[in-house]
């Protein structure tokens, strides 16, 4: 009987056709259960919040006062996502929506605080640039990664959708497999015009089989040719301003798995590198990279090189948006089918089962490896064998999951729709499954991304207004990645 009052509101959520409603009913159970008082309440063991409740006043009254100097001085003291604890999982796994208040209300003191800096004529424009620089550097910055997907990458479309609703989808975004058509779609296009393509009556195939059979390569080609602009990576962040990553597996050995972007492979036509990223071993041949010369002709990219199937080396390529882009919070989408398994949100209490599950797969993993390096000499007298189960140890032992996860709930799928053409049915069940799993992380990424959105925009502005347009630019971009 403890939880009756909260029957209604939990139907509410199930059955709430958009994320307005959701949101509405997930405050309605918050009030019901206890919850809201709980984020109205500074009190908690997770986080320093008397530290965090002085210097949410402190910007407060300096805000108050018109003292912009002073903010600069305390902001200058350092900006990052975990002060205090602030960051701490805990307090995101309470309340279906949001989290304390007090750390709601900080965040946005400090959002405010930094657009008044960057308003502010008594401050000078170097001084502006170098202290947002410093700031973004130390708080670091938030990407989506898109996992491979085969068919289920429609779950991914359904992700990125309520995000892009809500206006907090990250400029980076990286894609495995059916993740990298995603990523695609959505960054090779200029933001108001994202949502006509996210829409599930454009993405099935106008001319599906009745069977709904495999499609084969110079169909997926030309699936891809109606979902991506002919772009290179270059010309497809001038256009979006958002940063993709391609990721790619080499189909040859003794080659590295390659990220492809704006900053590694500037002139590399995307539609090439997808076509790569979704060829699963076995499945689709190896596939030959393409580019722009300066005259604008295609030319073979690395014409001694073949590329397969991203998610095979780097289904979720944190490190190396790390390294790119001074990445350090993670948001990811899961459907990989073969990943499932060994993809746990161990950010949140999981349950016993989930518990065994998760030391299960950690024991298999350990056997595997072990095994690996018992039977290594053997399998190189089997080139097909070795080759298979390097790449098999490669998938397991990837690290699936990021700071905040959005992971495609079990369902029994048939193994032939993994790469089969979905219809609409389908595909609608997928992006729906999507927005739903999405909608109870949302307000959690709105939070965390606060700031290095803020402090995204910010610094646009001032390097727009310190450079000659986007030809000025492209021109030093490609200088510095010579």
């Amino acid at each position: 009987m403890l939880f009756t009052p909260t029957l209604s509101a939990d139907r509410d959520l199930a059955t709430a056709p958009d994320y307005a409603a959701w949101s509405k009913a997930a405050r309605e159970h918050d009030r019901k259960s206890g919850m809201q008082a709980w984020r109205d309440a500074d009190e908690s063991k997770h986080f320093d919040y008397k530290a965090i409740r002085a210097r949410l006043e402190k910007l407060r009254k300096l805000s108050a006062a018109g003292d912009v100097k002073g903010l600069l001085f305390v902001l200058n003291e350092g900006i990052h996502g975990n002060i205090d604890g602030m960051g701490h999982e805990r307090l995101y796994q309470k309340a279906r929506f949001g989290t304390k208040k007090l750390v709601e209300a900080y965040i946005a003191e400090v959002v405010a605080s930094l657009d008044k800096i960057a308003a502010a004529r008594s401050i000078g424009r170097e001084e502006k640039r170098d202290f947002f620089r410093r700031a973004q550097h130390c708080y670091g910055r938030s990407a989506l990664l898109l996992s491979g997907s085969g068919s289920f990458l429609f779950f991914h479309i359904g992700v990125v959708k309520a995000l892009w609703s809500e206006g907090v989808l990250p400029s980076i975004m990286s894609g495995a497999s059916g993740g990298s058509i995603v990523a695609a779609v959505v960054c090779t296009r200029k933001d108001a015009d994202i949502g006509a393509f996210l829409e599930s009556e454009r993405l099935a195939n106008p001319d599906r089989a009745p069977d709904g059979r495999r499609l084969a390569s110079d169909a997926v080609r030309e699936r891809l040719a109606g979902l991506i602009p002919d772009l290179t990576f270059q010309e497809a962040y001038e256009i979006s301003g958002r940063h993709l990553n391609v990721s790619v597996a080499p189909a040859e050995k003794h080659q590295n798995g390659r990220l492809l972007n704006a900053i590694t492979a500037p002139n590399v036509l995307i539609r090439e590198a997808v076509l790569a990223s979704c060829a699963v071993p076995g499945v689709f041949p190896p596939v030959m990279l393409m580019a722009r010369d300066d005259d604008g002709a295609r030319i073979a990219y690395q014409p001694d090189r073949r590329w397969v199937d991203g998610s095979v080396t780097h289904d979720i390529p944190t490190r190396r948006l790390e390294r790119l882009y001074g990445v350090n919070h993670h948001i990811v989408s899961q459907a990989n089918p073969i990943a499932l398994p060994f993809a746990t949100d161990t950010r949140k209490q999981m349950a016993p089962i989930e518990a065994i599950q998760h030391a299960s797969m950690t024991t298999f993993k350990a056997w595997l490896n072990a095994n690996m390096v018992i039977f290594q000499k053997p399998l190189e007298l089997i080139p097909p064998l070795n080759s298979l189960a390097n790449m098999a140890r490669s998938v397991i032992n990837q690290e699936y999951t990021g700071d905040i996860n959005i992971i495609r709930p079990p369902k029994f799928w048939s193994p032939a729709k993994i790469l089969s053409d979905l219809g609409q049915d389908d595909i609608d069940e997928l992006v729906d499954t999507g927005m739903r799993t999405a909608w109870p992380k949302i307000e959690m990424v709105r939070t965390q991304t606060a700031i290095s959105r803020a402090l995204e925009a910010i610094l646009a502005k001032i390097d727009k207004a310190g450079d000659d347009g986007p030809g000025h630019r492209s021109a030093a971009l490609k200088k510095a990645v010579r």
